[in-house]
């Protein structure tokens, strides 16, 4: 077990190095939030609706839009450097492979998901609750969800030609029960209504990344190795 966490670690720290040292996708998906963020805020009429009351749907959009971002070049440095056949033929399970994939995705999009939160409550006047622990959380299991399901799909598009352009075809019809109770929940929660309000919408969002997890530990085998 302490080897099989030990790769894990291994494949992610890879990752966040390489994406440290580059920050290709930090930048691009941390400029997305900031400039959609702008163009929501011009967008909304504020005499007929208040930015705030559309805060919630709108975080989730946008972390979902820039999470595509960085996703969709999960695999792609690798396989242009035949990194992947590399990884491919070491010792390391595939479901390490993708967990560890997982976590590198994961540490990146919570950073991009805290940014979005930031600019909103900016730009929309959103008061974020006093206990901030339930809003972190709900935030949070919608993240490694999302993370889960569409590292699944990066690996899947990456062996196409049409790569970054199938990826959000398949995924977005999937996300709809994230983004949907992830929204309620974090609606919720920036209105001040306590976390057992909000209880139903986290069990479904919990429910949803379980069930996206365990299918990316049983599946990514088959993908990676077709």
């Amino acid at each position: 077990m302490r080897e099989y966490l030990g790769q894990i670690r291994a494949i992610a720290a890879k990752d966040l190095r390489v994406e440290f040292r580059t920050k290709e996708r930090i930048a691009a998906m941390g400029a997305f939030v900031v400039l959609t963020a702008i163009l929501f805020n011009y967008a909304v009429d504020r005499t007929v609706v208040h930015p705030r009351e559309l805060a919630a749907g709108m975080i989730w959009i946008v972390i979902s839009l820039a999470g595509l971002l960085g996703l969709g070049r999960t695999f792609e440095l690798e396989k242009e450097d035949g990194a992947l056949d590399g990884l491919l033929v070491a010792p390391v399970p595939r479901d390490a492979l993708y967990l560890g994939k997982v976590v590198a995705n994961t540490v990146l999009l919570a950073g991009v998901t805290a940014l979005t939160v930031a600019v909103f409550a900016l730009f929309f006047q959103v008061r974020l609750p006093g206990n901030p622990l339930p809003l972190i959380g709900v935030l949070l299991t919608g993240t490694v969800g999302f993370v889960a399901l569409g590292t699944l799909f990066s690996g899947i598009t990456a062996g196409t030609r049409m790569g970054d352009t199938l990826l959000p075809i398949l995924l977005f019809p999937l996300l709809v029960p994230l983004i949907t109770f992830g929204a309620a929940a974090t609606a919720d929660l920036l209105a001040g209504l306590s976390p057992g309000e909000s209880a139903y919408s986290l069990r479904v969002l919990a429910a949803f990344t379980l069930v996206a997890l365990t299918a990316g530990v049983g599946l990514f085998r088959f993908i990676v190795e077709d």
